[in-house]
């Protein structure tokens, strides 16, 4: 892609929205496969004995676990509906609906840099993925309450996420060369 003639802005958006989508899903597998052995590895047996007390507390008290993704749904929702929330088996739908909407959307913005700047592929777009994780995991996500503060998380636990989104990045700009190529 380094013939100019060849930089097309719309078709690099929308291959990097379907790579986007399309990394999201490799992110989830990720997090849910041998990343999530990596988090409990690096965790101290008093970290994992808190959360599991944690944890605990929760399922006693009847509270299904909210994540960030479930959060940003029902905040969406409430803005569009003049306040109107969603119940829990509503969270739990819209949830990965906002994942991978991010997902595409951020897949979107870096095809469409991509297709002009190589600095913005450089690293195989392990650079978009940590740049995405610094900027919504540890400044946006915390900014908008959807999570609690950073301070509250040890640092070892954020390895798995960090990794999780070098994951979705490379993943994002390997298809997104095939989809331009076919394009």
């Amino acid at each position: 892609m380094s013939d100019q003639k060849n930089h097309h802005l719309l078709r690099g958006i929308l291959a990097g929205a379907g790579a986007g989508l399309a990394a999201s899903w490799a992110m989830n597998i990720f997090m849910a496969g041998p990343g999530t052995k990596l988090h409990e590895v690096l965790e101290t047996q008093d970290e994992q004995r808190q959360e599991r007390e944690r944890e605990q507390l929760r399922q006693d008290r009847g509270e299904p676990q909210i994540d960030a993704t479930m959060k940003a749904a029902d905040s969406l929702t409430a803005a569009a509906t003049g306040g109107q929330h969603l119940s829990m088996e509503g969270k739990q739908k819209a949830g990965p609906l906002v994942h991978y909407g991010f997902g595409a959307l951020m897949g979107a913005l870096y095809g469409g840099l991509a297709e002009y700047s190589g600095a913005v592929r450089a690293g195989l777009g392990t650079g978009f993925g940590t740049a995405l994780f610094a900027g919504a995991d540890l400044i946006a996500v915390p900014a908008f309450r959807l999570s609690p503060p950073l301070k509250e998380f040890p640092l070892k636990s954020l390895a798995t996420p960090f990794t999780a989104h070098l994951v979705y990045g490379a993943t994002t700009e390997v298809l997104r060369r095939a989809l331009r190529a076919v394009m």
